[in-house]
């Protein structure tokens, strides 16, 4: 049993990759933080490119100067208009904006000018995507090769006279009303920062004996200086690969270790080189590429000639267990050792961000909670016990009442409908699809994310409001039913006026149990669950997948993508979670046992005394009750307790049965989330704002369609990827690609706007 459960835990959901998300700065959209006037750009932002560090130095400066009460500010002798921290790529492009806009600024830096980039390996290839964009700003790229960019840089820098203040800052303060910066037992006021720090924070460690040896390095400058040693490459990114792709390139022999299977994160490019170095270190076509995408020109003109050809070995899913003078220790997965030669060692597994600088500014961190964050999640989250309890009719219902507080006592008998709790409930959630999906139309600013948001607010409005609430009791009460026919349908479907059946119409089974597990069948409703449940959303799933029900008809998906849409980001990743993934399904089965129950009491009424525990499990209000423990608790409390610390879809993605049905039927779905992979700079922001926890940038940059079952096409891993990457579509009955028409990514749009 325990092996059919693993074969199909891996078969719904482990198969899939489960990489995490790093921890980096709280950023909006134009770099501010949660500290008043400090702004975070470049990579430190979550796109790893020279054009959007650039772009976003520039842009944060723009963003300073349309602040109405930054100009009120100015002016003060002795106060910086902005302090700039860090020389690199963002730090100049924003100096060369507040040079322009004659501000008076510093730009301080804590080792050398450009730093990343003159820490990349000689003869680097410089990779200038995406072609066509152009950063905000003055800084402009055109070079190719490091050394190249490093002058053309440094010609532009100098050009708009921007100089630089070398010293360390160790934190900034807010006070009174401006910002301190200090460094060297000094601090210097100024009213606005930009943090262009990057990832200056420490190199990522090996933690393993000897990792300290002088032979053990974490950057490459000449990749000559070791043609003929023994090199162990250790790292799985494009700074690993092109560390070994050089390497090899210049005569070394090199072991490439990498402690997962297969490489996720390179460019395509670096995967090709990899390949047909390990295959042939003598082939030309694994380094000679057009000069964009050259990998190096050094590297490819010393294999000819007199000059010894190296080699390549990848050795995957291992790990270095120790490193000596003369060898160092693999360990591979299965634990066995070996041992190999080796004169030098590259440890290319990148770098932690500068956290601690942030912490000790009081900038947050995404995914870290403080004091304040458990206040006010234990506050919201009570509130949420409070609420849920009052709806369902729970103890908290009566007390209020007793109190002569509660809205329901308000009412006229007339209006029967708003004497219902969950009226005013259903109201709330309603005002907060359309207010809160009013701010994502404005904030997305795609025609997917349009029409998808504005159906949720129909959806949620008309069939789940206007009809249970007002229409239905309108009709009911003015006996509007019309024909003997219509009569008869009413009271089959809504018998003795309880409107709240029509649900159904829209929440199918098992999400809305109600229609189904009653003390005698409904007809009606047992027809209309069976189709909709069986019938129609399969073959939606099918064609357009998962999220056709999820992302644009479901009121749980509505309020995730409109309340919850700023909060997607915080979504927990990883393995772990994704085997948690199978609550779903636990709880699948078990509705699927008390539907087999109450068929038997249907059919055997003289059964439901022998099955003491059914009424425990659904009827009566116990602890072991299923609309307590899921409608209330894991739908309601959790689910939207949780909203704003672990993202929207907390309940749809780990508990919802209707949502693991779905799954095992999306298996056999055609809609797939498809990959330009040449386009993937392996950013991962795809990944990183997946609030359904998909690894989707692993299937990105190798090109593979992501057939992952959570997916609800909520669209925001195509409309936020920086470089255009993906694209929603499904194959056709003959294996061919038909894409959406509707355009969900702004930087294709752009491309056919330009096209």
């Amino acid at each position: 049993m325990r092996s059919i459960l693993s074969r199909y835990t891996h078969w719904l959901h482990t198969q899939w990759p489960a990489g995490v998300v790093e921890k980096l700065p709280e950023v909006q959209e134009d770099g501010s933080t949660n500290v008043p006037g400090v702004y975070v750009v470049g990579d430190l932002t979550g796109i790893p490119l020279l054009k959007f560090s650039s772009d976003t130095g520039a842009k944060a400066v723009s963003s300073i100067l349309k602040d109405p009460s930054f100009d009120g500010q100015r002016g003060e002798e002795g106060v910086l208009d902005l302090a700039i921290i860090g020389a690199g790529v963002s730090g100049v492009a924003a100096a060369m904006e507040a040079k322009k806009a004659g501000l008076n600024y510093k730009i301080y830096e804590a080792s050398e000018i450009f730093s990343t980039v003159a820490n990349f390996p000689k003869r680097k290839p410089i990779y200038t995507y995406p072609t066509d964009m152009v950063p905000e700003g003055d800084l402009q790229f055109q070079a190719t090769v490091k050394e190249d960019l490093m002058v053309e840089m440094e010609e532009q820098r100098q050009k708009a006279g921007v100089e630089i203040t070398y010293t360390r800052i160790e934190k900034i303060e807010h006070k009174g009303g401006k910002l301190l910066l200090h460094h060297e037992e000094k601090t210097t006021p100024t009213l606005r920062v930009i943090i262009a720090i990057g990832r200056s924070g420490n190199f990522r460690k090996l933690d393993c004996p000897g990792e300290n040896l002088d032979k053990v390095s974490n950057r490459l400058h000449d990749p000559k200086d070791y043609a003929g040693k023994q090199i162990l490459v250790v790292g799985g990114g494009d700074s690993a690969l092109e560390t070994a792709i050089a390497l090899t390139c210049c005569g070394a022999h090199v072991t490439l270790s990498y402690r997962k299977k297969e490489f996720s994160r390179p460019k395509p490019d670096n995967l090709e080189s990899i390949q047909a170095l390990e295959e042939d270190p003598s082939c030309p076509a694994a380094v000679e590429r057009p000069s964009s995408e050259r990998v190096t020109t050094a590297a490819s003109s010393s294999m000819r000639g007199d000059k010894a050809v190296g080699s390549l070995t990848l050795a995957l899913a291992t790990s270095v267990k120790e490193i000596k003078h003369n060898n160092i220790t693999l360990v591979e997965e299965s634990g066995e050792e070996k041992q190999i030669s080796n004169d030098a060692v590259f440890s290319m597994i990148g770098r932690e961000a500068p956290l601690d600088f942030f912490r000790r500014s009081g900038i947050n961190i995404s995914g870290e909670w403080r004091k304040k964050t458990w206040v006010s999640f234990s506050l919201f989250f009570a509130f949420c016990i409070f609420l849920y309890h009052w709806k369902s009719y729970g103890q908290v219902f009566y007390w209020i009442r007793n109190l002569g507080a509660d809205p329901t006592n308000l009412v006229g008998s007339t209006i029967n409908a708003m004497k219902d709790p969950s009226f005013y409930y259903t109201l709330a959630y309603s005002l907060c699809v359309v207010i809160f999906g009013i701010k994502r139309i404005r904030r997305r600013k795609t025609p997917y994310v349009k029409v998808q948001t504005y159906t949720l607010m129909a959806i949620q409005v008309i069939p789940l409001f206007i009809l249970p609430y007002i229409l239905l009791p309108w009709i009911g009460n003015n006996n509007y039913f019309g024909s003997s026919w219509g009569q008869a349908i009413g009271n089959e479907l809504f018998p003795n006026g309880s409107y709240w059946h029509s649900f159904g119409l829209i929440l199918a089974w098992p999400l809305f149990i109600y229609n189904v597990f009653t003390d005698q069948p409904m007809v009606g409703w047992l027809v209309i669950s069976f189709v909709q449940t069986f019938v129609i959303i399969p073959f939606i799933v099918w064609r357009w997948g998962k999220g056709a029900f999820c992302g644009w008809i479901c009121p749980c998906g509505a309020l995730a993508e409109t309340l919850g849409d700023t909060h997607r980001h915080k979504m927990p990743h990883g393995p772990f979670w994704n085997r948690f993934n199978m609550l779903g399904q636990a709880i699948l089965a078990l509705a699927f046992f008390l539907l087999f129950l109450r068929i038997v009491t249907w059919i055997f009424p003289s059964l439901s005394s022998l099955i003491p525990f059914y009424k425990g499990l659904f009827i009566d209000w116990k602890v072991v009750n299923y609309k307590y423990i899921v409608d209330l608790w894991l739908a309601g409390i959790i689910g939207v307790g949780c909203y704003f610390w672990y993202s929207g879809r907390v309940w749809c993605r780990f508990a919802c049965p209707l949502a693991a049905l779905m799954h095992i039927y999306a298996r056999f779905s055609r809609f797939r989330i498809f990959a330009d992979k040449k386009k993937c700079i392996s950013c991962n922001v795809c990944t990183s704002v997946c609030h359904q926890g998909i690894d989707i940038m692993n299937f990105a940059n190798k090109g593979l369609p992501m057939e992952d079952p959570e997916c609800v096409r909520c669209s925001a891993c195509v409309q936020q990827c920086p470089t255009g990457v993906l694209s929603f579509g499904r194959f056709d009955n003959d294996g061919g690609i038909v894409f959406d028409q509707l355009p969900a990514s702004r930087v294709q749009m752009m491309e056919k706007k330009q096209d």
